[in-house]
């Protein structure tokens, strides 16, 4: 399908839908007595509980299933700084893909505002309604500031997708691919090209997986601590990665690798770079729309395993294959936050979705579609979750179990 149909039937549908997402009442507002357990006078009862009980907010309204979808419009897609107005659709796509796949009530949430300070102000007044904060489309590296102050100065989970989403579903995806291949993590060497928001969380996820020979390049080359020009992120993933103070270009970085994982832009690897690489090449090409390498020359250079963050290709790398079941986890246990080792136990859920007989190379991982994905890694997520004691309620599988039962994900 052509790149300008698909463009023109997406535009007929939102024209005739109006947007994508609307509310729905839970109770009944249409009668005398409803409209009084619903609103006044009943409703003061549960204001006045909720005072005295903060945490019964999780239990007497919407706190316990919603997610703000926040965004400053300034790096949407491909698209760049189209701001918020013009960034509603994708936000209010965001929204429509937590109800979707994770049976969350999410709300787009685009902010005309644009500074760290003002971007961090925002989301900590509008706090108290969610049970979580999905940030969106947020320059780097202003994204990176925004995330680590709101994590620190709220007592929701706090979860820049275009960061962590995107690593999660990358780690799976290297997971199974790596074990196909026949490689140990321990010895694999590992190429990111791209040191944005994605490439930083991809590369800080195989470090904490235990990868330990990973590269991370940026348009000039591989980063390096010996690199004096170098500061902030880009100085903190030298110094984590790239033990041995390698230095040279990209091409120079994928020799002799066993994956590249690309979250840069369109065309910069060859497919004389992947001929170079070691045996059984890994390659993820993750710009969109038009990925590091296309499939044909990443064909023509001896590709093991090719994936794209494209629908129209095997082996898709979607975030939707991750936030729903994250995000699904920690509101299960009331989480506080969601840490480094509940993106782990996402990533591990991720990947043991497929049967190890049915992973193949063009399906290292699971269709966004099957049911199993959602509730699979909302369960590792909340007994992590549980074990760091950073949940706030403790329940059994089965309680669980009978949650998800109960919201279909099941």
């Amino acid at each position: 399908m052509k790149k300008d149909d698909i463009g023109s039937r997406s535009l007929a549908l939102h024209r005739k839908s109006r947007g994508k997402i609307g509310t729905a009442v839970r109770v009944d507002c249409g009668t005398k007595d409803g409209l009084s357990l619903a609103y006044t006078p009943g409703v003061a009862a549960v204001c006045d509980e909720v005072k005295v009980h903060p945490d019964s907010a999780y239990d007497l309204t919407l706190k316990w299933n919603s997610v703000a979808v926040v965004s400053d419009g300034t790096r949407v897609l491909g698209l760049g700084n189209i701001g918020p107005l013009a960034a509603i659709p994708v936000m209010e796509g965001k929204a429509a893909l937590f109800k979707s796949y994770g049976a969350i009530d999410a709300w787009p949430i685009c902010l005309s505002c644009h500074s760290i300070e003002e971007i961090v102000a925002a989301v900590k007044a509008i706090a108290p309604v969610f049970g979580g904060i999905n940030l969106e489309d947020i320059e780097s590296p202003k994204c990176f500031e925004v995330e680590a102050r709101l994590k620190k100065e709220l007592d929701i989970p706090v979860f820049h997708d275009d960061q962590h989403g995107t690593a999660v579903v990358v780690l799976a995806g290297i997971i199974n691919s790596i074990k196909l291949a026949g490689k140990k993590k321990e010895s694999a060497k590992i190429v990111v090209a791209g040191a944005g928001a994605a490439g930083t969380a991809i590369a800080k996820l195989l470090v904490q997986e235990g990868f330990k020979h990973i590269l991370v390049c940026d348009s000039k080359g591989i980063l390096s601590a010996s690199d004096s020009a170098l500061s902030g992120v880009k100085k903190e993933l030298a110094q984590l990665t790239n033990k041995q103070g390698a230095t040279g270009t990209l091409s120079d970085a994928v020799k002799g690798a066993d994956a590249f994982i690309g979250t840069s832009a369109p065309n910069i690897l060859s497919d004389r770079d992947v001929a170079g690489m070691a045996a059984k090449p890994i390659i993820f090409a993750l710009s969109n729309p038009n990925p590091e390498i296309s499939p044909e020359l990443a064909k023509k250079g001896g590709a093991f395993v090719y994936g794209t963050a494209r629908s129209d290709l095997p082996n898709q790398v979607n975030n939707v294959l991750g936030f729903p079941g994250i995000f699904r986890g920690a509101l299960l246990v009331r989480a506080r936050q969601i840490t480094e080792k509940m993106k782990l136990a996402a990533a591990h859920a991720l990947a043991e979705a497929i049967k190890e007989s049915d992973v193949s190379q063009s399906k290292v991982l699971p269709d966004p579609f099957e049911k199993q994905v959602v509730s699979s890694i909302a369960l590792a997520v909340a007994k992590q979750a549980m074990d760091e004691r950073v949940a706030r309620l403790k329940l059994t599988d089965n309680e669980m179990k009978d949650e998800l039962k109960r919201l279909k994900l099941m």
